[in-house]
């Protein structure tokens, strides 16, 4: 291939820099493995960095995270390499953040190398007042070319970066996180629309017929490439983005979000899909342990290759499960918690073993000594998780405990056991809450037992269902499932704003000839019955919520029956 008409692209999703940043053990995963991915960009000569959306972990991250993130991308992004690329499309529309005029490469304030691309994924979606992603600030400054966001979820257009190079087009096309739910209806109601090169561009009368044949040479030969971060797996009737939504002028997709390594091209629907996974493990689960790769991307023409680079610098992790009733072992000591112990501690040894084996082959050989120099020629300590089934006459026990034998040789001692037992799935929606809320109140369940059969609806619903005195107990219910499923930490100090705002409002209108008729007593009994207004509309709102969701996706799953 010529390097002339070659595209080549680092292409890497999820890094969620800032993950557990505070942690004294893990607090460097997520930075170390940016800054490899921003060295191969480097040694690989590519002509830009593609991320895949959650560059960072949290909507606002720590000044510390972003004085890291842009010391990196100073360090090793910045310099005198010229752009081998032309940008052909509107960079008005393309990038339209505030402080951000067109691409970085041609801002002449700066000296771009390698310029990085990115959209906003769920972690790191635009939040606040000014409704900013922390992608907005780096694009500010000049780190970040932040495209893809839509304005208008009622009408969500997807409009192109046209990219040359050579004889080479590339259409890349990009879309930051929408909730699912929302993305799936206004994709199936045909609200979501990408806009294709012939519809880019308002041409003066003379010039109609040159840029129609131009227009018409991108629509025939350009690669197409689309950049998303949604819900691959399916979670519920429309919590997913199905890949038949995906248009079929498509060449290939980049799928971020799923943390799932599956960055081998997937044939689907005419469209190949790479998923390359996180770079950095956020969650004990099975996913998490597949060896993590970022992709050098090489296009030329209509043409491309895809080459996986393994990540040298992740720590290691493994994962098994294991079914007590089925080891020969254990077969008669169901009640000796002694010898499960000493089982599950002979099993922490191998996977350790393992872990040291992963890592030599991790590391493999290299020649490039800045990426040696980077890497961590001893293995760290690493991350170790044994799903436990204990039913069938088997007990818990303490995994904090379990864990001590271990704190200088693994790095998460406190939680290397899960355990769990298999769930019978019969029993309707009523009769599943009313266990999970037996199981919360009986004192003789094992702590592992309690949490393996409740949600965090009911704990909150536990802890906040009860009478309280100014907050209505509804609307506080959802604000604090708002702070754990989005980690929107502002989301209660607001909400208690509001409500201590709307009661002094309506303090402040009563009818009043005197300050002495502001009592104590007259402000509690004002208190309960602006609560329980509020709590009675919002009630209100939830059942019209609920009836609209249902209606929804009973729509749906006629849709799917068709």
């Amino acid at each position: 291939m010529s390097s002339d008409n070659t595209f080549r692209i680092l292409i890497s999703t999820d890094n969620h820099v800032g993950y557990l940043e505070d942690d004294q053990i893990r607090g460097k995963d997520s930075f170390q493995s940016f800054e490899e991915v921003l060295i191969l960009a480097k040694q690989h000569n590519v002509d830009f960095i593609l991320l895949g959306g959650d560059l960072f972990h949290h909507s606002q991250p720590s000044l510390y995270c972003l004085r890291e993130v842009m010391g990196l991308i100073r360090q090793h992004l910045f310099g005198d390499k010229p752009c081998e690329f032309n940008i052909c499309s509107d960079q008005s529309i393309n990038f339209p953040s505030r402080f951000q005029q067109g691409c970085n490469v041609y801002d002449p304030n700066l000296n771009i190398s390698i310029p990085i691309f990115t959209i906003h994924g769920n972690h790191d979606d635009p939040v606040g007042q000014e409704n900013l992603s922390a992608m907005d600030l780096l694009a500010s400054v000049g780190c970040a070319n932040y495209f893809g966001r839509s304005h208008d979820l009622n009408d969500i257009k997807v409009y192109p970066i046209l990219m040359a190079k050579g004889d080479t087009k590339l259409a890349l096309y990009g879309l930051g996180n929408v909730r699912d739910e929302r993305l799936h209806h206004a994709w199936r109601d045909g609200s979501v629309s990408f806009i294709r090169p012939a519809g880019n561009r308002e041409n003066e009368e003379e010039e109609e017929e040159e840029e129609a044949q131009q227009s018409q040479e991108w629509l025939d030969n350009a690669f197409n490439m689309f950049v998303l971060h949604q819900n691959r797996v399916r979670h519920g009737p429309t919590s997913y983005i199905p890949e038949e939504f995906l248009d079929e002028f498509l060449d290939l997709v980049l799928w971020g979000h799923e943390h799932d390594c599956r960055i081998d091209p997937e044939p689907c629907h005419g469209k190949d899909i790479c998923q390359p996974g996180s770079s950095v493990a956020t969650s004990l689960a099975e996913g998490e342990a597949l060896p993590k790769h970022v992709g050098l991307l090489e296009i030329t023409g209509k043409e491309y290759s895809l080459q996986k680079i393994r990540l040298s610098t992740v720590r290691p992790f493994q994962f098994t499960s294991i079914q007590l009733s089925q080891v020969n072992e254990l077969r008669n000591a169901m009640g000796d918690t002694k010898a499960c112990q000493r089982y599950l501690y002979s099993v922490v040894e191998d996977l350790i073993g393992r872990a040291e084996e992963e890592w030599g082959q991790q590391q493999g050989d290299d020649d490039d000594d800045e990426q040696q120099q980077q890497q961590q020629k001893s293995m760290p300590l690493p991350l170790i998780r044994i799903r436990v089934d204990y039913s069938g006459g088997f007990e818990a026990f303490n995994v904090v405990v379990f864990g001590k034998k271990f704190v200088s040789r693994v790095a998460n001692p406190r939680d290397i056991l899960k355990f769990y037992r298999q769930r019978s799935t019969n029993g309707t929606t009523t009769t599943r809450r009313q266990r999970q809320q037996e199981v919360l109140n009986d004192p003789t369940a094992s702590i592992p037992e309690r949490l393996d059969n409740i949600r965090v609806e009911t704990l909150v619903d536990e802890i906040l269902g009860k009478n309280l005195e100014v907050l209505p107990e509804n609307e506080m219910q959802d604000v604090v499932q708002k702070l754990i499923d989005k980690d929107d930490k502002n989301a209660v100090s607001s909400f208690i704003k509001q409500s201590v705002l709307r009661m002094k409002r309506s303090v402040d209108g009563e009818n009043r000839t005197s300050i002495d008729d502001l009592s104590e007593q007259f402000v509690k009994r004002r208190a309960t019955e602006l609560k329980e207004d509020r709590f009675d509309s919002y009630a209100r709102e939830q059942t019209a919520r609920n009836s609209r969701r249902s209606r929804r996706e009973n729509d749906a799953v006629d849709e799917d029956n068709e």
